[in-house]
């Protein structure tokens, strides 16, 4: 005999009074489970599941949450290294020096004779290159703490040729280093007198 399904009352939705179940199963059964709806054409979005929470002192390999369900931030991950000042300043000076940036862009980085220096010099563009951008391609750094300045050297690719830059950097009483000093494969202070 063919399982007949149950007659649903049109008002409450429900089955009919002497209505039995299509599968024989009793009366007061568990409910069928929830239907997950699938997701749409083109919807690249997966069903969200959720994930069981643990707490500060859960089991083993978990982590202890901070305030509000945030992970404590752990140094060296998550936030950018911050670099040196003299690389900092290398590609300050690299963006002037090829045109890529105006000279009163360091104004407020620079400190004496240094901003009169990439005045005379960034007219000329002497670091811009044919071809791609130059690119740093080394900055290295000889401290001098009891002046609380560095002197850097630089190599830069401009194209097939590689070029030299050294500057002073000193720190001032605001705790912010400023350059004081410039030159470029020879064409810094004695070269800018010469013209």
């Amino acid at each position: 005999m063919p399982a007949t399904l149950p007659a649903t009352s049109p008002t409450t939705g429900r089955a009919a009074a002497g209505a039995f179940p299509a599968t024989g199963a009793a009366v007061g059964a568990a409910p069928a489970p929830a239907v997950v709806p699938l997701p749409l054409a083109g919807d690249s979005r997966r069903p969200r599941t959720p994930r069981p929470r643990t707490a500060p002192g859960g089991p083993a390999g978990t982590r202890p949450r901070g305030a509000a369900g945030s992970r404590p931030r752990t140094p060296g991950r998550g936030a950018p290294r911050a670099l040196p000042p003299h690389t900092v300043f290398a590609e300050r000076l690299l963006a002037v020096l090829s045109g890529e940036r105006p000279v009163h862009w360091m104004l407020g980085h620079t400190l004496g004779e240094a901003y009169e220096q990439l005045v005379r010099l960034a007219p000329g563009t002497p670091l811009r290159s044919p071809g791609p951008r130059p690119v740093l391609r080394r900055c290295s750094v000889q401290a001098h703490p009891a002046q609380g300045a560095v002197e850097a050297f630089a190599t830069i690719a401009t194209g097939a040729r590689v070029r030299a830059m050294a500057f002073r950097l000193e720190r001032g009483d605001d705790q912010r280093w400023r350059c004081a000093a410039v030159e470029l494969d020879g064409l810094g202070t004695a070269a800018a007198h010469r013209t």
